[in-house]
């Protein structure tokens, strides 16, 4: 039997920095398994083409939810990369942090040790941004981080200079002191490429001896005895084969593949899994549960000049830009278009930002079809502390099964409430004078939507996720934890769960930029070194917003 000091099962946002990290000591031996395979393809490279790889099943575990009771029973789709660099190869390049309140509330749930001072230093570490304060942000990190074009396009500036008008302010980085208010969104792209977790963590360690790295291998479970990992048991080939972990075997399969392969190991709510037919090897009730995700709708509006990207939708245009962006790296084909956006309260008593906007240049759908006829923008919105929870369990020992999955959308008055909000805030914001001299009027939901009961109906009907799923191996103390802040499973040694999965709850923003945190301050935490000192910057607040929110 193969003997491994490490076994990092998962090469997704958190798989690719431990392998990185944990191979930079040439005495340990890392094993990475993966299931997807390899990231080289132009659709994945390309930045603007992401809604192909997110839709294709060669390198998304196509899950869909059960019936959503909340959203009219229908199923919404919940993307996961199956791929070398897992989602961070097929999500939409956004790169927000969180809030720094998000941080210092996770600690006070019980992750002690995850305020904002300590993972401030492990943000930049990971991350490579120019022109940003030193204070916040890194500037040597694998990850590069940009605003793609910069904002060329002119409804981006109008848009931003919108919400000024509205009485928000402006802000020139939402990843450092002021995450509140509108301007510039960066994405994870270098040399006009996308710059995932693979290409930033994974692909420079992959020559080093100590490091290896197996894809089309799925991990069937953990081998637990005598109450420690000492292995797993992965197929490949159709062979079944077992490896020894010397040290410890590390879970980095994400929301919906880490609770997965633990239930399936014996690890989890005992009924759950007796249910499943599983035996029960360590009864953790927590494992699947505390399920969250941000989800979004589209407030769609035509455009009175014909600047916006919906007469690129074509084959040729298409074409055109994908020929440039092979032969140059640069043009359409070098931005996730996501270049504009926003962090406001709901109201002016919330301590910190909950909702967030995207500005898209476009009038089309998130997976690229349906686009509308003539030109068009949309804002993508929707509450970014959601109430609602829902979960993960296996359905019976296969692997290859797909897990029921259910987020339990809108279950909460808190969240509906909350979509309301996000619906009158827009339109207030594109009723400044910025917009009106773009905006020729209100596509969707329509100006006919205007009570509770017609918001709530559409947002029904209209809900998608924004694919940020997380929170099912929850880190904490209390009884439905599954790690503790150093991110051993609770009950169990020499295993560590170190993915999305163990957020205490969803921070306000896109969720690559703080997994990738996540894993640079766990492999300094798995490898005993001491944890880069905490740093207590200060961090800004906005006064008096809300005060202008007239909508509500």
């Amino acid at each position: 039997m193969e003997e491994f000091d490490y076994i990092v099962i998962g090469a997704g946002s958190a798989g690719c920095v431990l392998a990185n990290r944990l191979s930079e000591d040439a005495n340990n031996t890392v094993l990475v398994l993966e299931f997807g395979g390899s990231d080289r393809n132009v659709i994945i490279q390309m930045p603007s083409a992401f809604s192909m790889p997110m839709n294709t099943k060669t390198y998304n575990w196509k899950y869909e939810t059960l019936p959503e009771p909340g959203l009219n029973g229908r199923r919404i789709h919940c993307p996961r990369g199956k791929v070398l660099g897992g989602s961070s190869s097929i999500n939409g390049l956004v790169y927000v942090r969180g809030n720094a309140r998000d941080f210092d509330e996770w600690e006070s749930l019980g992750a002690s040790g995850w305020g904002y001072a300590s993972c401030l230093p492990y943000f930049k570490k990971s991350e490579s941004f120019d022109n940003g304060d030193p204070t916040y942000r890194g500037t040597s990190g694998p990850l590069s981080v940009n605003n793609g074009n910069k904002m060329q396009n002119p409804l981006y500036g109008a848009f931003v200079e919108a919400g000024a008008e509205a009485g928000y302010i402006r802000t020139d980085d939402s990843n450092g002191y002021m995450q509140e208010g509108f301007g510039p969104m960066h994405m994870t792209i270098k040399d006009g490429v996308r710059w995932s977790a693979a290409n930033a963590y994974l692909r420079p360690a992959m020559d080093r001896p100590n490091l290896e790295v197996r894809t089309k291998a799925m991990t069937r479970r953990i081998l637990i005895e005598d109450g420690r990992a000492v292995g797993v048991e992965y197929e490949r080939g159709k062979k079944i084969v077992s490896v020894t972990a010397r040290k410890e075997v590390i879970v980095a399969s994400g929301p919906i593949g880490s609770p997965h392969l633990l239930q399936r190991s014996g690890i989890g709510p005992g009924a759950v899994l007796q249910q499943a037919g599983v035996e029960v090897v360590h009864d953790l009730p927590g494992v699947g549960e505390n399920l969250q995700d941000h989800a979004e709708i589209y407030i769609q509006y035509g455009c009175k000049k014909p600047i916006t990207l919906n007469s690129k939708m074509n084959w040729f245009a298409k074409g055109l830009i994908g020929i440039q962006w092979l032969l140059f790296k640069n043009g359409l084909g070098a931005t996730n278009h996501f270049e504009a956006g926003g962090f406001i309260r709901s109201s002016s008593e919330m301590e910190w930002p909950d909702i967030q906007f995207h500005f898209l240049p476009a009038a089309v759908r998130y997976d690229g079809k349906r686009p509308i006829k003539g030109h068009g923008f949309m804002i993508l919105t929707g509450p970014n502390k959601p109430k609602s929870r829902g979960y993960v369990r296996l359905r019976n020992a296969d692997p290859y099964t797909h897990p029921d999955i259910l987020f339990n959308y809108l279950d909460r008055e808190e969240d509906r409430k909350g979509f309301r909000d996000c619906v009158r805030l827009t339109r207030e914001i594109m009723e400044q004078p910025a917009m009106t001299r773009f905006n020729s009027g209100e596509i969707t939901p329509g100006a006919n939507v205007n009570s509770d009961e017609e918001i709530d109906a559409f947002v029904r009907d209209n809900l998608e996720s924004t694919y940020h799923p997380c929170g099912t191996c929850k880190m904490g103390i209390d009884k439905n934890a599954v790690i503790d802040p150093r991110l051993k499973v609770h009950g169990l040694e020499n295993l560590r769960v170190v993915d999305s999965s163990v957020f205490p709850n969803e921070p306000n923003g896109n969720l690559n930029a703080p997994t990738m945190m996540l894993a640079e301050r766990a492999s300094d935490i798995i490898r005993g070194i001491t944890p880069l000192s905490p740093e207590n910057a200060a961090v800004g607040r906005a006064p008096g917003i809300g005060v202008t929110q007239r909508s509500l």
